[in-house]
């Protein structure tokens, strides 16, 4: 029964990272969005660029982090 429960809280955690790291992605592709001009001719600043490009590795991460948990539920290591 411990285990269920730290499996839990890691799931838990996993979760919340996952969401975190999705919003960041969405903001910082808004952002980018945002620098561009209506007609595609404005440039995002390589700052703005360099955050999008991080929190898309970040969410990366988080995926491959996702798919190993999956992989261990489906192969009953979990649970």
């Amino acid at each position: 029964m411990d285990k269920r429960r730290s499996w839990r809280e890691q799931e838990q955690q996993l979760v919340e990272r996952w969401n975190a790291a999705s919003e960041l992605c969405r903001e910082t592709e808004a952002e980018v969005a945002r620098q561009k001009l209506p007609q595609g001719e404005g440039v995002p600043s390589e700052e703005c660029m360099r955050s999008a490009e991080a929190a898309t590795a970040a969410l990366e991460i988080m995926r491959k982090q996702v798919a190993r948990m999956k992989v261990e539920f489906s192969t009953g290591k979990r649970y």
